[in-house]
């Protein structure tokens, strides 16, 4: 549980920096934040694996470059659910994905699957 909670707070966090940077992206309040990082979830989990089934064709035509479509689609669409959340266009929102990312990358290399981060601590003497 705790894991899915330090998630969405990572999930929020990539969401807040990319309409920080990014001038396309707008999040109204701290409370749609978390509903579309809940939102961001929900849609990789469940909707996002669906579409890369469906769309594997093209996915291998294009050597995977049509999963940043999808990608892109998703975060728009999660936009598009949400009323204080908008994203003003196809390139705004895949800035705002690559960002999401990023973040969540570098958040995950301190924190582990469970939510657990640890500190190693390395004495020489």
């Amino acid at each position: 549980m705790r894991g899915i909670i330090v998630r969405t707070l990572l999930i929020a966090a990539g969401i807040a920096v990319g309409a920080w940077l990014i001038p396309g992206i707008q999040v109204d309040g701290p409370g749609t934040l978390i509903l579309a990082a809940v939102l961001m979830g929900f849609i990789n989990a469940f909707v996002r694996p669906l579409i890369i089934l469906l769309t594997l064709p093209l996915t291998i035509l294009t050597f995977g470059l049509f999963l940043l479509v999808i990608n892109a689609a998703l975060f728009g669409l999660v936009a598009s659910l949400l009323d204080g959340f908008s994203v003003a266009g196809p390139m705004p929102a895949l800035l705002g994905w690559l960002v999401l990312v990023a973040v969540s990358w570098v958040a995950s290399r301190f924190i582990g699957p469970n939510g657990r981060y640890d500190v190693i601590i390395v004495d020489r003497h």
